[in-house]
């Protein structure tokens, strides 16, 4: 499974130490450069993690490709829905509510960080979501309570 990444869900990821369950999940892991030059700035949350993580997956984008956007979709956000369709991936991880309506549109398949840690625990890679969650909480890294609460009733937690 390919899965291209956005710069929401890896920086909360990487926020709880999560960002290592993404090649036990994933086969190939890629960033487009417009995400991966947004998620190294020295002001990012969790900039030289991410900067080390991603240095060998970042992936020249055929902008050939075209995908519907709003006004408010940004480089990175464009980039990486270009890369999904270009490398034909399975998941698009984005946790911004409105990039995900705008990858719908798109009929790019999305993935939230705490979907990824729901799947991470499906799979016996963690024994438990809410101790990543809980240190997402403690980041810069915003989370709605409602969300986490969804997650962990599904996550029997």
């Amino acid at each position: 499974m390919i899965l291209v990444a956005d710069s929401s869900a890896l920086i909360a990821l990487s926020a709880c130490d999560g960002i290592k369950l993404l090649e036990p999940l994933f086969s190939e892991v890629v960033v487009p450069l417009a995400v991966y030059q947004e998620v190294i700035k020295p002001e990012k949350p969790e900039a030289i993690p991410l900067q080390k993580y991603l240095k060998d997956k970042v992936v020249e984008v055929d902008m050939s490709h075209f995908v519907y956007l709003d006004a408010f979709a940004d480089a990175g956000e464009n980039e990486a829905m270009l890369l999904y369709k270009q490398k034909s991936a399975d998941k698009l991880p984005i946790d911004d509510k409105r990039g995900r309506k705008v990858a719908k549109i798109n009929e790019i398949s999305t993935i939230g960080s705490l979907g990824v840690l729901l799947t991470a625990k499906q799979k016996d890679l963690i024994p438990e979501v809410k101790p990543y969650i809980d240190k997402i909480n403690e980041s810069r890294v915003f989370l709605s309570p409602s969300l986490v609460q969804m997650v962990l009733e599904i996550a029997k937690e």
